[in-house]
């Protein structure tokens, strides 16, 4: 069996030189001669013994038999040692593959690890380190349910489907060293021993939670622009609701001249103009419409959240100290709202169980010492605004990421992490800066800083109604809204004007074709059905280009259609308007005329 297994292993070369040493033998069996004279050579210690012939030729036999064993030997190690050194190189080659292997597996951006069954982390490449913060020691042999899970849920059912199915593909939430959550796609493949059975779990994870964050803020975007489309149907009902009823106000208080009724009638008017700049602010901001930079009276713009959180919880109190001579500020008044909201309902959001709210400003120049304690401050004169509160407080360990994006304290659903960090960026865009104060359980303080404007504007003094009384003339009042159109007529006729109404575009191109030359001026409505007020405009012009055209709508995007329809819009109205705004708009454009 022995001389078997030598065969099957010897190589051609080795089998040759066998058969060479064979063949010698047999020379020198039929050459007995030669073998006396070799005799003394090989074996000087025995040539004073006397041997046979039999006996001399089985003592070469031996020999040769002894040589041919060992040569056999010898081929067969040299055989040996050269499969183990081909093994060993084999080896060596394969180690070098798999460091080629973990070193590109470091480089993957994705964190890549394996463990096995009973969940014991086997690998851990560099990504996984950014990623989690463990280190490499640090993390393998650990635990890899109690490493990244800790208190969210197990992915029990992720196990389940690799070992039945030999892969698993889905969303994770893992958490990080120091605490923090994120969200990763997981790729799970099942790793078989040389049996067949389940031996390890090899784990692919990429983190998309500022994906998914951004896929959120994208689906936020959306339903504003949704809201923002429903928002303006809703401004358009609404303010053709209030539009009749501050119209009639000023013609009530010709006829009920008593103080009550008069008192009764100032409040009517008041809150009606409240509700319409409701109406406007939620459609500005709906819409995200801006406007452009202007001079910005800050007084005006805090009179109007302070009556916005008057819709707050009545267990909230509403405190106000703003100078009455605070200077104006250049910017843009949609965005400055914008920050003011965010902040008072940031204040309201912060006392669940009632306190006190404070609005303040005042006049502040800023002085270089000053300037060098804040970073962002410079040496000039700003306005300084105040919103303060008596809730929970901040705590100092999360204060300085207050501003961060995506960053809140708030429940799921209740903040989106934006409104702050939108803030300092609208107020950072406007040259001012952002101070807080906070104290647990004590309260939070705002303070906005917004360079005060150079530019000086002063108010038109406002003119008495019975100024811009008319002088007969005739106005084409053109709305759907019967109620509009009957409260603007008896309005303008009670300020000596004629009045002439349509109900529809159609129906007003129509009239005005058949008084063109009386019609001095048409008080156009610009969303009507059948013909939209832009189409209605160019169809006037064409049959009379001098026409004189005064654009109303409730829906503040209407005021740039009306302006690019042509030269001959001459004014715009936003719905609902007082009488002396209708009749300040009229004798505008009457002065256009004449």
């Amino acid at each position: 069996m022995l001389e078997a297994a030598r065969q099957s292993i010897i190589s051609p070369r080795d089998k040759q030189m066998t058969n060479n040493i064979q063949m010698l033998v047999l020379d020198i069996e039929s050459k007995q001669k030669l073998s006396e004279q070799m005799l003394p050579k090989l074996f000087r210690k025995e040539t004073n013994r006397t041997l046979s012939k039999r006996q001399f030729s089985g003592s070469i036999k031996a020999i040769a038999k002894f040589f041919i064993s060992k040569i056999a030997d010898f081929s067969l190690f040299a055989i040996l040692y050269k499969l183990l050194i081909h093994y060993i190189s084999q080896l060596k080659q394969a180690e070098q593959k798999i460091c080629e292997q973990a070193a590109l597996l470091d480089v993957a951006t994705d964190a890549i690890f394996v463990k096995n069954i009973q969940n014991q982390i086997l690998f851990w490449n560099k990504s996984a380190e950014i990623l989690y913060g463990w280190k490499v020691e640090e993390a393998v042999g650990k635990d890899a349910l109690a490493l990244l899970y800790e208190d969210l849920p197990h992915p029990e059912s992720a196990l389940l489907t690799v070992i039945q199915n030999g892969s698993w593909q889905g969303e994770l939430k893992q958490v990080q060293k120091n605490g923090d959550e994120v969200l990763v796609e997981s790729r799970w493949s099942l790793v078989r021993d040389e049996f067949g059975q389940p031996k390890s779990i090899l784990i692919v994870n990429t983190e998309i939670t500022q994906k998914k964050q951004l896929e959120a803020e994208l689906l936020r975007s959306q339903r504003l622009e949704c809201i923002g489309t429903l928002a303006g149907g809703i401004a358009h009902d609404l303010n053709n609701v209030l539009a009749p009823i501050l119209l009639a106000v000023p013609l009530l208080q010709m006829k009920l001249s008593d103080p009550q009724s008069e008192h009764l009638l100032k409040m009517l008017e008041n809150n009606v103009k409240r509700g319409a700049n409701l109406v406007r602010q939620i459609l500005s901001f709906a819409r995200g419409i801006e406007g452009r930079q202007t001079t910005v009276k800050i007084n005006s713009l805090l009179t109007e959240i302070k009556d916005i959180t008057g819709t707050f919880s009545k267990s909230i109190a509403c405190h106000t100290h703003i100078s009455d001579n605070l200077w104006h500020v250049q910017g843009n008044t949609t965005q400055l709202h914008q920050v003011l909201m965010n902040l008072v309902v940031n204040a309201r959001d912060a006392m669940p169980d009632g306190g006190i709210m404070t609005i303040s400003a005042e006049n502040l120049a800023i002085d270089e010492h000053y300037a060098k304690m804040h970073i962002d401050a410079k040496v000039g004169c700003y306005v300084a605004i105040t919103i303060a509160d008596t809730g929970i407080g901040i705590p100092q360990t999360i204060q300085e990421r207050i501003f961060e994006t995506f960053f809140t304290t708030k429940e799921v659903g209740k903040g989106t992490g934006l409104g702050l960090s939108t803030a300092l960026g609208i107020i950072k865009n406007h040259g001012g800066f952002v101070n807080l104060y906070s104290e647990v359980n004590q309260g939070t303080q705002f303070q906005i800083y917004l360079p005060c404007s150079t530019k000086v504007e002063i108010d038109p003094p406002s003119e008495e109604l019975k100024a811009l009384t008319g002088n007969g003339e005739l106005i084409l009042v053109v709305d759907d809204e019967t109620a509009i159109r009957d409260v603007t007529k008896s309005s303008l006729e009670t300020y000596n004007y004629r009045v002439l109404t349509a109900s529809d575009a159609v129906e007003a191109v129509a009239i005005y074709a058949q008084n063109k030359q009386e019609i001095s001026i048409v008080l156009l409505d610009m969303m009507m059905p059948w013909m939209d007020g832009a189409i209605a405009i160019r169809t006037l012009q064409k049959i009379n280009p001098d026409v004189k055209i005064i654009a109303m709508s409730g829906l503040l995007s209407n005021q740039n259609i009306a302006e690019s329809a042509g030269t001959g819009v001459n004014g715009f109205l936003s719905k609902p308007c007082t009488a002396g705004e209708l009749l300040q708009a009229i004798n505008s454009t009457r002065c256009q005329i004449h």
